[in-house]
């Protein structure tokens, strides 16, 4: 086991990785919780059940694929880094695809599938590159921090913190109401402890703003903690029952959002995880393929059990920073998701005022990338600004995504600059163009 790990070259043990593996864990526990409440659109009220996932099945789904997920990180890309179904693409599936578009969450589970099943083509055949390559960096960052924005937004609906206003469209809502307090209180006390460098701070603070609403009669307690693995016979299978309806310019763009998101994502999130744990080799990313691979059946896998897209998790690096270094610590963590099975009880007690701040703490998170992204550029800046800002203000990942692939070869046109302009965004220009005509 040493030996498979490479413990002596990477100068670690079992202790280290133990200890690396749980932190990254910890740090990681929320989606477990907040994955469930955000794909049954809990925090929507007056919803027909068949627009909503069933919770529990769910949360098995989202157990199994995060441990089959960093299990296969592990042994076969032999990195310190976990996967789980990934913020962001979780609430594209469920407030843009199911809410806005109407599309059945069985369809939507289709999707996943698809962009799976490419994802994995393109990895084996070494044509991620090539995508990779031809997507402006600056358009990765925005679409980062879109995201950011999206879900920070939807945080905050879920806290009753931003309500609809007839005349303003938004507004403030009522912070005399419990549970937006409750919210409120979360927020605060995750960023205490961020900032006062606690490891697997949003998963404290969702457990310390849990505690707090039991205490004040907003929440619940659990009849018990340990219980019955859920059946995940609701969800299980379900993204081939509707396989037929995925063959629509709509689902296209679906596909298209799911596959690119998962793609950069978990690219950025090696490279910065494996950067940190000193793994990085003459700028390269040794077993890149592996690693890209084990994201790529864990979404596939993730989908068939009833889950949006599985991504490698930034969290990770909580993990390294405790001392992981090789694949053995996301082994531990995959362990660790499976035991997490029997504590399903406790999503009772998991309400949107205690996901919210989760939500919130991790937008903040993503918009970080907008320090990479060039202002002074405008042919750059117009793209980017049009990706972020119509995240949230659309309610959709996709319309966003949209307007910068179509904004991109224009500004870098009349600059003067289509030379630099790879023909795939041209292809993207176009199948966007024709979102908008037949679709938004």
């Amino acid at each position: 086991m040493r030996k498979y790990f490479q413990f002596d070259e990477l100068g670690t043990n079992y202790r280290r990785e133990m200890i690396g593996g749980l932190t990254t864990f910890l740090s990681m526990a929320y989606i477990l919780f907040v994955n469930p409440i955000t794909l049954s659109l809990q925090a929507v009220p007056d919803l027909p059940d068949a627009m909503r996932m069933d919770q529990g099945a769910v949360f098995v789904a989202t157990a199994i694929a995060a441990a089959v997920g960093s299990l296969i990180m592990g042994v076969v890309g032999k990195y310190p880094i976990s996967l789980a179904p990934g913020m962001g693409l979780n609430a594209f599936f469920a407030f843009t695809v199911v809410l806005t578009y109407g599309i059945p969450w069985q369809t939507a589970l289709s999707g996943v599938l698809v962009s799976g099943l490419i994802f994995i083509l393109l990895t084996l055949t070494g044509l991620r590159e090539t995508i990779i390559n031809s997507i402006p960096a600056e358009l990765k960052y925005a679409v980062g921090a879109g995201i950011g924005l999206f879900i920070t937004f939807i945080g905050f609906q879920n806290a009753g913190i931003i309500v609809n206003n007839d005349a303003t469209l938004v507004a403030l809502g009522d912070f005399h109401k419990g549970t937006t307090l409750l919210a409120i209180f979360g927020v605060i006390i995750t960023i205490i402890l961020m900032i006062r460098g606690v490891k697997a701070a949003i998963f404290y603070g969702m457990l310390l703003t849990a505690i707090t609403g039991m205490i004040f009669g907003l929440i619940d307690p659990p009849k018990q903690i340990v219980g019955a693995v859920p059946s995940i016979a609701p969800t299980f299978g379900q993204a081939f029952i509707n396989f037929d309806q995925i063959f629509t310019l709509q689902m296209l763009v679906v596909i298209l959002t799911f596959l690119f998101v998962d793609f950069f994502d978990t690219a950025g999130t090696l490279v910065a995880v494996a950067n940190q744990a000193g793994l990085m080799k003459d700028n390269k990313l040794p077993r890149a393929g592996r690693a890209l691979f084990a994201d790529a059946t864990a979404t596939t896998i993730g989908s068939i059990l009833g889950t949006s897209t599985t991504t490698a998790y930034v969290e990770s690096s909580a993990g390294v920073a405790a001392g992981a270094r090789s694949g053995f610590a996301s082994v531990v963590t995959a362990v660790l998701f499976l035991l997490a099975l029997f504590f399903s009880p406790l999503l009772g007690v998991i309400t949107p005022s205690v996901t919210a701040p989760a939500l919130i703490i991790v937008g903040i998170l993503m918009v970080s990338a907008l320090k990479d992204i060039d202002w002074n550029r405008l042919e750059v800046a117009v793209p980017a600004f049009f990706t972020i800002i119509m995240m949230p203000l659309s309610y959709s990942i996709a319309t966003g995504i949209a307007c910068g692939f179509v904004f991109y070869p224009i500004t870098m046109l009349l600059k003067g600059k289509g030379k630099e302009i790879h023909p795939i965004m041209y292809f993207l220009l176009v199948v966007f163009i024709l979102y908008f005509i037949f679709i938004a």
